[in-house]
């Protein structure tokens, strides 16, 4: 282990910046949520590369924003508390962003070492990236700067490289063939959520919560999942149901679909419609579902 790498590195930035599309193509598999619309990402989501001589520790964060309801205060506590675990707070920014929010609102990395990533360079002016990236070196101090597109993968390479330079020396965290430490469940409710993201608008999507309520391994059938999918009020709840059940049942034959390949095994899905009263805003029901 002489000379071996391992360190936590905190993924940090705005809503829709990139962050989960960065850290699956890092780790090489789907582990985050990553839609179109922005605060997609909730929970921390722990991701683990390993090599022979280094093992980062990635923590996706919610999107930085300035918070208006309970959910959003302890989304912004865990992006706190991720930077003051990490040993590098990676800093990501939108290089098609116009608005200085993409740079200003990115909090300090208090003492940690601190790399940005501008993103999106595939689609993105040049010069503005420039003038980005002065900016936000106005700011605060980097370690290195990045130019990379996590969608096509450009210049990963270059920035894990950078990364695993500013890791402190010591003995892997984990066995080397892990690539996360959450339970099945939570990818499993991550999955359902997302195809809510997906096919619903307004703020149908950030009114919902999916909890797996029922799991259970059959060795001579399909493994039975019960999903429960909270709201807020409820015309929400038909909303989600749609028309004869078809929109409950579009979310549940998509992601099944993701489901049977993440668990590598046929899975029969069955999700249930809850409505809980402003439930984003209540400590009780906060703590619950897993919100600390």
């Amino acid at each position: 282990m002489k000379d071996f790498k391992s360190g936590y590195v905190a993924v940090v930035g705005r809503p829709n910046v990139g962050k989960s599309t960065l850290m699956n193509a890092l780790v090489g598999q789907k582990l985050s949520i990553a839609t179109k619309k922005a605060q997609t990402t909730r929970h921390r989501v722990l991701a683990i590369v390993s090599t022979d001589n280094y093992q980062a520790i990635f923590l996706d964060t919610p999107g930085v924003i300035d918070p208006k309801y309970g959910l959003q205060r302890l989304m912004m506590k865990t992006v706190r508390r991720a930077m003051s675990d990490a040993d590098v707070v990676l800093h990501i920014v939108d290089a098609t962003k116009r608005s200085t929010s993409n740079i200003d609102m990115l909090p300090d990395p208090v003492g940690r070492a601190a790399i940005l990533a501008v993103n999106k360079m595939d689609i993105a002016s040049k010069q503005h990236a420039l003038e980005l990236v002065a900016r936000a070196t106005e700011l605060r101090s980097y370690e290195a700067v990045v130019p990379i597109s996590a969608k096509t993968g450009l210049q990963l390479d270059t920035l894990l490289g950078e990364i695993v330079k500013h890791l402190p020396e010591g003995p892997a965290y984990y066995p080397p063939e892990m690539v996360t430490e959450q339970p099945e469940r939570f990818f499993v409710a991550e999955i359902v959520r997302e195809k809510i993201f997906n096919h619903f608008r307004d703020e149908i999507p950030y009114a919902v919560q999916v909890n797996i309520v029922g799991f259970e391994e059959r060795e001579n059938d399909k493994d039975l999942i019960d999903a429960e999918i909270v709201v807020e009020r409820e015309t929400q709840k038909g909303i989600i149901i749609g028309r004869g059940g078809s929109g409950l049942k579009r979310i549940g034959t998509e992601a099944r679909v993701d489901i049977e390949e993440l668990l590598d095994r046929p899975v029969f899905l069955r999700l249930f419609v809850k409505v809980r009263g402003d439930w984003r805003n209540k400590e009780g029901f906060l703590r619950e579902y897993g919100y600390e």
